[in-house]
C-alpha cells in the first residue's frame, strides 16, 4: 500500500538537518512512494530536492505566522496526505491538523529541543536513543515514540583528475595529509577546539605536510578565522565555505575530524565520512558515543580537550593501516546498520502502522 506523505521544513539553511531532510524525501520519492515537500522559498533545500519532486513553497516567517499555518493546512488537504512529517520547531509549531486520525502528524526530532511546541503531534521520531529517552522522560506516550537513526546516501567516488584540480584550488601540496572538519560554525560543533588541537600537531608527519580543510560556514566563522590567525595557522588552514556537493572534499581527506561538544546529539558528518571510506577522529559527544566504537570504527577523544584531540589525530594520521581499518569498519556499519534502504523501510513501516494498516509494528 502506498503512503502519501508530506514533509515540511521551515528553515532556510543548509546544515546537517536540512541535508537529511533532502535525503529522506528523495529516498521515499525514489522508492516510488507519493512524496511531497513543503519548504521555504529560496531555501537551500528547495534548490537541492530536484525538479522531479513535487514542491510547495510556503513562507514561514516565524512560529506564530497565522497565514503560513493556514497555507500549510490548505496544502495538506489539497495533497490528500496520509502522513504529515515535520522537521524542527518552526514547521512543527505551524502544523496543526485538527482532530486525530488522517492525516497523521509525525514530528521528527534530531536534537534536545524544548518540547512545548511538539506535544500536539500524533507521533514522534527520534534519531538517537538519547533523544527518544528524553521524550519518554518528559511524558510522551511510549507507544507513539519511535527510534529511526539517520542515514546517508552511497557516496560517488570523485574522479582523480577533479581531486587534483581541487587540491590546486585550495593550494594544498600534492603530498599533504589532510584533516577535514565539516559542519556549521557554531559553538556546539567545536571548531575552536579543532583549531587549537591542529595547532598542536607538527608541521609534518612521516615527511608529509599537514593541512586542515574547513568545510562549512556559520555565525562563528569570523571568530574562528581570528583564532586561526592567532594560532599561526595561516597557510595551513583552508576555508571552503558551504558546498552544494561536499563529496570531493571528503575524498580529499585522510582523516575527518568531528570535534563537537558533549551536547551534540548526532553527527551526520561521521556517516558521511564512512560513506566516503574515510577514518574518523571524534570527540565523545552524546551522538558520537552512540554511533561509534573507539578503536574499531573511529578514534574517540575527550570533549573540549584540544590536547587529547591532537593526540588522537596524530595517532591516526601516523598509521595508514589504522586509517584503513577504521574507515573499512565504519563503512561496513554504515551499510548494515544505517543504510538508505533500511531507513526507508523503517519509515514506511512506521507510517503504515500509524495509519492502522500494520498493527503488528507498535512502538519501537
Amino acid at each position: 500500500m502506498s503512503v502519501r506523505s508530506v514533509h515540511i521544513v521551515g528553515s532556510r539553511g543548509g546544515g546537517g538537518a536540512e541535508r537529511f531532510y533532502v535525503r529522506l524525501v528523495r529516498a521515499l520519492h525514489d522508492a516510488g512512494e507519493p512524496t511531497f515537500a513543503v519548504v521555504q522559498p529560496g531555501s537551500a533545500v528547495a534548490a537541492d530536492l530536484g525538479a522531479d519532486l513535487p514542491v510547495t513553497r510556503v513562507r514561514m516567517r516565524s512560529v506564530y505566522d497565522p497565514f503560513a499555518r493556514w497555507q500549510i493546512s490548505r496544502t495538506v488537504r489539497r495533497l490528500e496526505a496520509d502522513i504529515v512529517q515535520t522537521y524542527m520547531g518552526r514547521a512543527t509549531r505551524l502544523t496543526h491538523l485538527g482532530r486525530r486520525g488522517r492525516p497523521v502528524h509525525v514530528a521528527r526530532l534530531g536534537n534536545y529541543y524544548k518540547l512545548d511546541g511538539y506535544r500536539h503531534a500524533d507521533a514522534w521520531v527520534a534519531n538517537t536513543a538519547g533523544i527518544r529517552d528524553y521524550l519518554l522522560d518528559n511524558g510522551f506516550p511510549r507507544e507513539r515514540v519511535f527510534l529511526i537513526p539517520n542515514f546517508v546516501d552511497p557516496a560517488r567516488a570523485t574522479d582523480p583528475g577533479a581531486l587534483t584540480l581541487l587540491r590546486r584550488a585550495l593550494h594544498l601540496p600534492d603530498d599533504a595529509l589532510v584533516v577535514l572538519g565539516s559542519g556549521r560554525f557554531t559553538r556546539i560543533k567545536g571548531f575552536d577546539v579543532l583549531l587549537a588541537a591542529f595547532a598542536r600537531l607538527p608541521a609534518e608527519i612521516g615527511g608529509r605536510p599537514l593541512r586542515l580543510v574547513l568545510l562549512g560556514d556559520g555565525p562563528e566563522r569570523g571568530a574562528l578565522e581570528v583564532q586561526a590567525q592567532r594560532l599561526g595557522l595561516n597557510g595551513r588552514a583552508h576555508w571552503t565555505g558551504w558546498q552544494a556537493d561536499p563529496g570531493p572534499y571528503y575524498d580529499l581527506a585522510d582523516v575527518v575530524a568531528f570535534p563537537c561538544r558533549r551536547a551534540e546529539p548526532f553527527g551526520n558528518v561521521i556517516f558521511e565520512a564512512w560513506a566516503h571510506r574515510r577514518a574518523v577522529v571524534t570527540t565523545r559527544s552524546l551522538g558520537a558515543l552512540e554511533s561509534t566504537r573507539h578503536g574499531d570504527d573511529a578514534w574517540q577523544s575527550d570533549c573540549d580537550d584540544p590536547a587529547d584531540l591532537a593526540r588522537g589525530m596524530a595517532a591516526v594520521l601516523a598509521d595508514a593501516g589504522l586509517r584503513r581499518g577504521l574507515a573499512a569498519r565504519g563503512r561496513e556499519r554504515l551499510v548494515t546498520e544505517f543504510g538508505r534502504e533500511r531507513a526507508v523501510e523503517r519509515y514506511l513501516e512506521l507510517y503504515r502502522s500509524l495509519m492502522g494498516t500494520d498493527p503488528s509494528s507498535g512502538g519501537k
